[in-house]
Parts: structure tokens; C-alpha cells; sequence
């Protein structure tokens, strides 16, 4: 089995206040994704997405939908560093 990958994602337009880290959690739950999801200070939400390729693609497809109520205008995906140590779950951290 390969290593996990790690991606740092950016997702911007209309995903604050319309559930977007709540839902990307579960979202990621079902994917087997383990990192954090967190509103930043510009009205964006990043996240840290951790796991296999596939499980990654899924979530990245995914954040470009979000929830009903979001209206996603760009998701940027970048290599991340691996944390030590891996979380285990992924969690809605507290706002950047």
C-alpha cells in the first residue's frame, strides 16, 4: 500500500455560513480522509486532506459541489507536508 498524500485545498465564492465545513467533513468521513476543514479570515475555507489518491480526487470533486447552499467559484489544490503525527479523523478546526 502506498503512503498517504496530503493536499492543502482553498475553496472560495458563496461557503461560509451555508454548512460548507460541516458537510466536507462528512464528506470526508465517507472517503476514508483524514485532516481539518476552517473558515479563514477572507471568507474562504481551507482544508487539509489526507489519504489515497482516489479517496483524494473524491474529496477534491466533491468540494467543487459543496452543500445545496453553496456557490463554489475555485478550488485550488496544493501539495501539503505530511503532519506528525497523522491525524486520525478529520475534524472542523477552529477559524484561521
Amino acid at each position: 500500500m502506498s503512503p498517504p498524500l496530503a493536499r492543502r485545498l482553498v475553496i472560495t465564492g458563496t461557503v461560509q455560513g451555508v454548512w460548507y465545513r460541516a458537510s466536507a467533513a462528512e464528506a470526508a468521513a465517507r472517503l476514508g480522509i483524514r485532516g481539518w476543514v476552517r473558515n479563514t479570515a477572507d471568507g474562504a475555507v481551507e482544508a487539509l486532506a489526507i489519504g489515497t489518491e482516489l479517496a483524494i480526487e473524491s474529496f477534491v470533486a466533491w468540494c467543487h459541489q459543496g452543500p445545496p447552499k453553496a456557490k463554489v467559484t475555485r478550488v485550488t489544490v496544493s501539495d501539503a507536508p505530511l503532519p506528525d503525527p497523522l491525524p486520525t479523523g478529520f475534524t472542523v478546526a477552529p477559524d484561521a
